[in-house]
């Protein structure tokens, strides 16, 4: 039955008693749509403190039983209500149930509507007949089922078990066949540790001899035995069949920071809708823990993220796993105080349906309730699936030592599959014997399960040739095309001295071209080629030290309002995807997904995205530093996970500060191993130009860049003639410019960044004809043996020398040190020149900063 009331309903009663009457009912009812949740029967045990709530009393809004005679209105229609006691139990039923809306965040009237007659109306599904009671009856035996086999057979194993939540799974059938039924063709899931064990075997069909293996040393199979993570960390895809056709089901790798799948699976959804443009948005269902949703700031971040251009990706259905404990600290509902775990969904609107684990048929009408809500309106909904914990955090704890009045409560308490199956079937005794079989039918399968055949180790990505750099005249007419203005745009005075420069890098080969000239054209030559090319971060679009200038604004005086041009699409071939996207003020969120989707990019068929992350300053990376250890650094190592995301992170001493001189590169370099990540630091715009290029051509693991800031974009020696940039390539050492006579070299200065032309300046001003300079351009993988072919073509070589501007602990030294000694010839030694080591780091002053800086130089130039 649905409930059709109006606020105006009251002022077309010409009967003034009337008029008050139905006043009175309208507001009874709002009270129990705006406040119901408050008092739901939503906790399994009946710890929960349930309020009294003024507003749901009938005598706060002096309703009478006379008043239901009166207002005989279409909300009443066929309810059959005679009095007050008979309407309020109604909007009990209806609003306190196992099943509570709370719309208190909902701040769009049509939204909050749909919600609440969605409530009122009693799904197809929501009366399940004897079958689909049989059917979830023997999901829940198999989430049951599955803790009891480990626990019996592996009792020391950690499975961070579901019990007292079971109906997680019941909720995840649920929302895999309504994304089958809306004809999606993927289903994106999270999830931290609780429950993964489960899901894997129950829900994404998983052998459970492969889960078994990582516990049994006499089983362990080949994919177990060259594991680098957990069990309980592992991802998975799979295809199901529901009775609207197959789904694939991808459950994304999670380490232990439990919260940072979050916007990693939001990257990768859209990053899968950009790489199977055809095809609808996928579904995205992020599962949560009740403290974690609450207490990781990156919950926040990525709440707010996938409202933002660039970044949405449908709505999410986000499932609360709420034990209302973390760890083993409670973290309990208030009702009283409003206070929910939920209560951050507010900053998006969010409707949050409470919802009680051991009521399984209400699980699946919040399911369905919720998926229709994200695909009606294109937002995310929260279920706040309560239950409890049996075990404690994991099964090895004793919960009691910290929690002994709330396990007093638990340990009498039954679990959902006896309590459905006396409700399900009531007064007999068919109930028990469908969970008796089904029990077994399940215990029996996991035991009786064989290890599927290892999963074949990823080829590596094919490496291409090298890929030929664009000649003059393409060079030329992208140039053309990116600077031919829409008529009446009238372009900024910096914008117009852009073209003019750009229009005077490519008037002869060997003019200088400026580091934004070298980018945008790389930039230009990839998507001609069909390359996409997505950036994001802070202020990307313009650049923070007016460095890259991808959109041009001016006003449309006519209309009014502002014009946006972008060079880049004029020369886009058709089709190709070009995003340039100012993200919020976020660093994790937003590295997270764009880790995502580069993921999704490298997995898609064709030609994969160049995905880049730009800092604001090189500093700002430490609030995204979970994302550069857990994922990027290792996910292809742990999970195997294809990524060649490029990280931008602006770098070089000038005086402005500690933190942002600084992109801490000591501490990229040691996350380095094999071949799990490039880092370079260019020190010209054409090694720029080729580094882009070469990263979205050839490159199979991500690429962190040390970029340039101010002084050395404005360095007139760091910009290449246009020559530079139509042959060549990358090259991770760069030879001495000056090519002094081998036999005269005596000292090799090797160092990276813009102290180069500081050294440079140096050697000029002492008269040095002995000392050559070379620049490391890559730090990882170390040029060893390039370096060492160099030093080797020295005959009279005597030193090496090391110089950088960061102190002798930060910087690049204490990683390259072995590299370099391993490329030494053996009459040659090796020193470092470094700032002297100080408690504050970098310097602050800009004084003081030039004046560290000369002193860099003197020790290695003397004058």
């Amino acid at each position: 039955m649905t409930l059709h009331h109006s606020p105006a309903a009251a002022e077309q009663l010409s009967d003034p008693r009337q008029a008050l009457a139905y006043a009175r009912i309208h507001s009874f009812i709002e009270a129990y749509r705006n406040e119901g949740y408050r008092i739901a029967d939503i906790d399994p045990l009946g710890t929960l403190s349930v309020p009294e709530i003024p507003a749901l009393l009938p005598q706060s809004h002096d309703l009478k039983d006379e008043d239901l005679a009166l207002a005989q209105h279409r909300f009443l229609d066929g309810l059959g209500l005679t009095n007050v006691k008979e309407l309020t139990h109604f909007l009990s039923r209806l609003y306190c149930g196992p099943l509570g809306l709370d719309a208190s965040g909902v701040r769009d009237e049509a939204r909050r509507q749909w919600l609440f007659a969605r409530l009122a109306t009693r799904d197809s599904g929501a009366e399940p007949g004897a079958q689909e009671r049989a059917a979830v009856l023997a999901r829940l035996a198999a989430a049951q089922q599955w803790e009891h086999y480990l626990q019996q057979d592996y009792p020391q194993a950690k499975r961070f078990s579901l019990e007292g939540c079971e109906a997680l799974l019941v909720l995840m059938d649920a929302l895999v066949e309504r994304s089958s039924f809306y004809q999606l063709e993927r289903l994106f899931l999270a999830m931290p540790h609780r429950g993964r064990l489960n899901l894997l075997v129950n829900l994404m069909q998983m052998p459970a001899a492969d889960i078994v293996a990582y516990f049994d040393a006499s089983r362990t199979t080949q994919a177990a035995a060259e594991a680098v993570d957990l069990p309980y960390h592992l991802g998975a895809e799979t295809v199901r069949a529901t009775a609207h056709g197959p789904l694939g089901l991808f459950m994304a790798h999670n380490p232990s920071h439990l919260e940072s799948a979050y916007p990693v699976l939001l990257g990768m959804v859209r990053g899968y809708r950009a790489a199977h443009p055809q095809s609808a948005m996928p579904a995205s269902v992020v599962i949560h823990g009740d403290a974690a949703f609450c207490g990781q700031g990156v919950v926040m971040e990525s709440l707010k993220l996938a409202q933002h251009p660039g970044y949405t990706v449908g709505g999410t259905v986000h499932v609360i796993v709420n034990n209302q404990i973390g760890f083993t600290t409670p973290n309990p509902l208030d009702p009283l105080n409003h206070g929910y775990c939920t209560d951050i969904a507010r900053i998006v609107g969010a409707p949050v349906l409470h919802v009680n684990a051991d009521q399984p048929e209400a699980v699946l009408r919040a399911a369905r309730m919720a998926f229709d809500y994200r695909m009606q309106f294109g937002a995310d909904v929260v279920i706040d699936l309560v239950g409890y914990r049996r075990w404690g955090h994991a099964e090895q704890d004793t919960a009691t030592v910290t929690q002994p009045l709330l396990h007093g409560f638990i340990d009498k308490h039954p679990p959902v599959t006896q309590l459905y199956a006396q409700a399900g079937w009531p007064g007999s005794e068919e109930g028990a014997a469908l969970l008796a079989a089904s029990s077994q039918q399940a215990l029996a399968g996991f035991r009786g399960s064989r290890a599927s055949a290892p999963a074949s180790a990823r080829s590596a990505a094919a490496v291409a040739s090298k890929p030929a750099a664009p000649d003059l005249q393409r060079l030329r007419q992208f140039v053309e095309r990116m600077t031919r203005l829409p008529e009446d745009f009238a372009a900024h005075p910096a914008i117009t001295r852009l073209i003019g420069q750009w229009q005077d890098c490519v008037s002869t080969p060997d003019q200088p071209c400026s580091w934004n000239f070298a980018e945008n054209m790389a930039y230009a030559s990839l998507l001609w080629e069909g390359r996409g090319l997505r950036i994001s971060g802070m202020d990307v679009q313009r650049g923070t030290f007016m460095q890259r200038h991808a959109v041009w604004h001016a006003i449309d005086a006519a209309q009014g309002v502002q014009q946006a041009f972008w060079p880049l699409r004029q020369v886009a071939a058709p089709g190709t995807a070009l995003e340039v996207i100012n993200s919020p003020l976020s660093e994790e969120a937003v590295l997270g997904f764009e880790y995502g989707f580069s993921v999704q990019a490298a997995a898609g068929t064709g030609a994969g995205a160049l995905v880049i992350w730009e800092a604001q300053f090189g500093d700002f990376v430490n609030g995204a530093q979970i994302m550069i250890d857990q994922y990027i650094s290792s996910g292809r190592g742990k999970w195997g996970y294809p990524s060649a995301l490029t990280v931008l992170l602006p770098h070089g001493y000038e005086g402005v500060g500690p933190e942002h001189s600084t992109a801490y590169l000591s501490r990229m370099l040691l996350l380095c191993a094999q071949q799990n990540l490039r880092v370079a630091c260019p020190a010209s715009s054409a090694q720029w130009f080729h580094l882009l290029r070469e990263q979205a051509l050839q490159a199979d693991c991500p690429l962190v860049v040390f970029t340039p800031k101010s002084v050395l974009h404005g360095q007139a020696g760091s910009q290449s003639p246009l020559s530079a940039l139509l042959q060549g390539g990358f090259q991770p050492l760069m030879p001495d410019a000056e090519a002094l006579p081998e036999e005269q070299v005596r000292r090799v200065v090797l160092c990276s960044g813009k102290v180069y032309y500081d050294l440079v300046d140096g050697r000029t001003r002492a008269g040095d004809v002995r000392t050559a300079l070379l620049t490391v351009e890559q730090l990882h993988p170390f040029p060893q043996d390039r370096l060492a072919e160099v030093l080797r073509s020295y005959p009279n070589l005597e030193e090496v020398i090391w110089v950088q501007e960061e102190e002798r602990k930060q910087g690049a030294w204490l990683c390259v040190r072995d590299a370099i000694e391993a490329s030494l010839p053996a009459q040659a030694g090796l020193r470092a020149v470094t700032r002297p080591d100080t408690d504050s780091g970098p310097t602050a002053s800009k004084t003081r900063h030039y004046a560290q800086q000369a002193a860099l130089v003197e020790a290695v130039f003397p004058v």
